[in-house]
């Protein structure tokens, strides 16, 4: 649930996940349409079936940005010496891959809020492109993010490959994959995210939960 609060789904606050998860406290999650509905309990029993590869569900954000920063040399340090004048700045980042180096160079991209997408690419383009001589720096605020979760993912075969060929036959492309013990995260066009949801949310059966 944590993951999901913080991965964008708007049903729980953050905090109030952190919290019950701190001090044991069971939380239940009423509708406000529904008021004699008894909801949902969320606690800490386990069951039987805790490992089963099951997706419990998919949340998304639209407040999200790409940063690529092409060229970079693929040496120790390039990391701090982007992100750094960044966290100085006060500026929150997401997800983070560096590709694969080849001849030297390196590619490395994140993700911000979109709202500090103009002035991250200030910065790098003032502090950080020619201090580390990249190429060049480019950012996308077309984009959002897309994640499964489950528990036991890691575990069990199957699970990522169903969801990039779920998004495959779809004819949807994802730019960047990011996984966790419980998640699975991409990032893709903004225009086809609630395309991605619907396929998603039918190939896991969670219509059914």
């Amino acid at each position: 649930m944590l993951e999901m609060a913080s991965l964008g789904s708007k049903v729980l606050q953050t905090r109030s996940v952190e919290f019950a998860g701190k001090y044991k406290v069971k939380l239940r999650v009423l509708s406000s349409f529904s008021p004699n509905n008894e909801g949902t309990e969320i606690n800490f029993e386990e069951k039987k079936n805790m490992e089963d590869p099951i997706i419990s569900g998919i949340a998304f954000n639209r407040d999200e940005a790409e940063v690529n920063i092409l060229g970079v040399p693929d040496m120790p340090g390039i990391a701090y010496q982007i992100l750094g004048p960044i966290a100085e700045a006060k500026i929150d980042v997401d997800v983070i891959i560096q590709n694969l180096g080849q001849d030297g160079l390196t590619d490395f991209t994140f993700t911000v809020q979109k709202n500090d997408l103009k002035r991250t690419l200030k910065i790098l383009n003032e502090k950080v492109k020619d201090h580390i001589k990249a190429r060049e720096v480019k950012g996308d605020d077309k984009i959002a993010k897309l994640s499964i979760i489950g528990v036991g993912m890691r575990s069990h075969v199957g699970v990522a490959s169903k969801m990039f060929r779920t998004l495959a036959e779809e004819g949807l492309n994802i730019s960047t994959i990011s996984t966790s013990e419980i998640k699975i995260s991409v990032i893709l066009e903004e225009k086809s995210l609630d395309k991605a949801v619907n396929a998603l949310h039918k190939a896991f059966d969670l219509d059914k939960i």
